[in-house]
């Protein structure tokens, strides 16, 4: 019988927290991360609302000399897998280190550090621009630096896959972890895209709320009135193992990743199939790989990122995917509170997904008002629910068609 894989350790920071517990904490609260951007000026701009990470302070988890030399996203990386490996008990020497893997995907990677670099060769010319920029605005500056920092020597990669990097980062480790390639990964995804160019970027393809003197009411998934995404920030981990691994070495099993499905639409480059067939293939392609079924699954946390598009399109793909049985199950999208953190969002949402699991309480979708006669399920919302779950599933769906979603399982 195949080995199980099994999440031992888990770490996080967000606009909702600096950890699992405070996120969840909040999250579950119906707390939301949304408020003016402060991280750079955004007056000439359309757009003036994010999900910033707040009160993070990367002298916390590096030297004042190792910050400086990485870019907001790289920092966001390190801080999240060191809580993770922390939790795992996890301990890396030179007899396991070669057998270790870390993916920690970025679909953008250092956004803020490229704007500045480009600025500054332009402004101040092209002795200025910093000797490590290069490893500050690489989409792998993640992985790699993590490698350094825990000095593990396994595969080191990231997956640029649009909003879906972080699901199929945890995907392949998956994978890789199945076919003992591996015995063990950290396995995750972040992003740090508020910058002037970011914002100003997804704005101008429509897809940004602009409710700036409203804030406290956008993102609205699956509402009648939603007008678009609000950009968010920061990164997951996650610590991957073999359970007879785990057990050997008396950890603490928190749930297992049991399934990973990806697909590509094949469609357009930024709107999703309009009935939603790739995405409900990725679904029922996760599901088999858990070997699983639509009766045990017990919660969907959805991509549903407020755009009109995306939510209907996702709507269209679980009932696609899940027939009637679509209608009886509970749905939410956390983007309601943490905004959509691009490349990180599946990896943030998978964790989402371990804490239904193990405290049998699911989150809500805040700023749910008006219902769309064309998004007609079960969106819990507003109010947190408690009901216990043993299976769930996390979707995660990108521009370019990209599909990823992860199915995770309660240990036992």
């Amino acid at each position: 019988m195949q080995d199980r894989i099994v999440i031992t350790g888990m770490g996080t920071v967000n606009p909702l927290g600096l950890s699992v517990n405070e996120t969840w904490h909040n999250l579950i609260a119906g707390v939301s991360g949304v408020g003016p951007i402060t991280l750079f000026d955004s007056s000439l701009l359309q757009v003036h609302i994010a999900a910033e990470v707040k009160g993070f302070n990367p002298e916390n988890f590096m030297d004042a000399k190792e910050a400086r030399r990485r870019d907001r996203f790289e920092q966001f990386a390190i801080a999240a897998a060191k809580q993770a490996l922390l939790q795992s008990g996890m301990e890396i020497t030179e007899k396991n280190a070669g057998r270790i893997g870390v993916i920690i995907s970025s679909a953008i990677g250092g956004l803020q550090s490229l704007q500045e670099a480009i600025l500054t060769n332009f402004t101040e010319g092209p002795r200025r621009v910093s000797p490590f920029m290069i490893f500050m605005l690489m989409a792998n500056g993640g992985a790699g630096m993590a490698a350094i920092e825990f000095g593990i020597k396994g595969p080191c990669f990231s997956v640029a896959s649009a909003c879906a990097s972080g699901s199929d980062g945890i995907g392949m480790a998956l994978m890789m972890l199945r076919t003992g390639m591996i015995d063990a990964a950290l396995a995750g995804a972040s992003e740090a895209t508020i910058a002037s160019t970011g914002v100003a970027a997804f704005d101008r393809v429509g897809a940004m709320s602009r409710r700036n003197d409203n804030y406290s009411m956008t993102p609205q998934p699956f509402d009648k009135n939603r007008d678009g995404l609000v950009m968010g920030e920061g990164a997951a981990i996650l610590v991957l193992e073999r359970e007879s691994d785990a057990r050997a070495r008396g950890a603490n099993i928190l749930a297992e990743l049991a399934g990973y499905g990806a697909t590509a639409d094949a469609f357009h480059v930024t709107a999703p199939h309009e009935h939603g067939a790739g995405g409900a293939a990725a679904m029922l392609m996760a599901l088999s790989s858990a070997k699983g079924n639509v009766e045990d699954l017990g919660y969907i946390n959805a991509h549903g990122t407020g755009t009109l598009l995306n939510d209907r399109a996702e709507t269209r793909a679980m009932k696609a995917a899940f027939g009637a049985k679509a209608y009886k199950l509970p749905i939410s999208s956390t983007k309601s509170m943490t905004g959509h953190m691009m490349g990180a969002t599946g990896a943030l949402e998978a964790i989402f997904c371990v804490q239904v699991i193990r405290e049998g309480i699911l989150p809500p979708t805040i700023h749910y008002e008006t219902p769309d006669p064309e998004c007609d399920l079960d969106y819990i919302p507003n109010q947190a629910r408690e009901v216990k779950v043993s299976l769930a599933i996390s979707n995660a769906f990108g521009f370019g068609g990209h599909n990823a979603v992860l199915a995770l399982r309660k240990y036992s």
